[in-house]
């Protein structure tokens, strides 16, 4: 028996969206809309990047101090460990401010896709009323960040509690950031359409697994240096894809 369209669109994990993002940015059409955020990604990470490095030392200087000298050969075993903690939380910040920076970008790139996979214009806005719409796209930037920051202050305060918060803290920080990257991701479409922020995470509620297992592969991917370089565009493209089949339907016929 074969399944109708709809049944096989459900049956897409969140996953499999943002690995299609990948093929997504190879597309002629789309392939100038990834470079601009790309540019602006590689150009930041290179300055912020060698800003920390220039750090490095006395902070390995400060580890040492730290250390027992009667456990000085722990410093072979230290180093690196502070090293790849520091290059992962490094990545994962600057993964989070460049998603500022860029926001114009990534609006326009998820439009350019939208507009691929439908065959219809989402808009017929020139390049001024993009420069114009910046501060609206800040704005709601911003009420990402609101809803964002009292409920990481909650999961970090879980890790200062002994055994049990220490215990469930980490699982609930990794699903809490994959259900943000998500939204970050997502939302751009949605926004694209001036859907406001309360109705967009409503309709992300309703397929909670799709979008935790897109944004848990976000957050894996984002958590590796040099390739959370590539991680944006491809999330983007992934997340647009996830829109025009789950939402874009029931969400214009409001």
């Amino acid at each position: 028996m074969n399944q109708s369209p709809h049944m096989v669109k459900d049956s897409v994990s969140g996953a499999d969206y943002f690995l299609r993002g990948f093929s997504l940015i190879r597309q002629p059409g789309i392939r100038t809309f990834v470079l601009i955020p790309l540019l602006v990604n590689f150009v930041l990470f290179a300055g912020a990047f060698y800003a920390l490095l220039l750090q490095l030392d006395g902070l390995f200087a400060w580890l040492h101090q730290q250390i027992p000298s009667w456990l000085s050969w722990l410093d072979y075993l230290l180093w690196p460990i502070a090293l790849i903690t520091i290059l992962v939380v490094f990545s994962f910040i600057f993964s989070s401010v460049i998603n500022w920076i860029a926001a114009p970008f990534n609006g326009l790139l998820a439009e350019k896709v939208e507009q691929i996979l439908t065959g219809e214009a989402v808009s017929d806005t020139g390049m001024l009323d993009v420069v114009k719409d910046v501060p609206r796209t800040f704005s709601r930037e911003w009420t990402k960040l609101k809803y964002y920051l009292p409920k990481a202050i909650g999961c970090l305060i879980l890790f200062l509690i002994p055994v049990v918060g220490q215990t469930l803290a980490p699982v609930l920080w990794f699903l809490f950031s994959a259900w943000m990257m998500a939204i970050q991701y997502v939302d751009y479409p949605f926004d694209n359409h001036k859907i406001d922020f309360i109705t967009m995470r409503d309709a992300l509620k309703q397929r909670r697994g799709k979008c935790l297992s897109f944004g848990a592969l976000v957050t894996l991917f984002s958590a590796i240096p040099v390739v959370n370089l590539f991680v944006m565009p491809v999330a983007i493209c992934g997340a647009t894809a996830m829109w025009v089949d789950q939402y874009r339907n029931e969400q214009l016929r409001r």
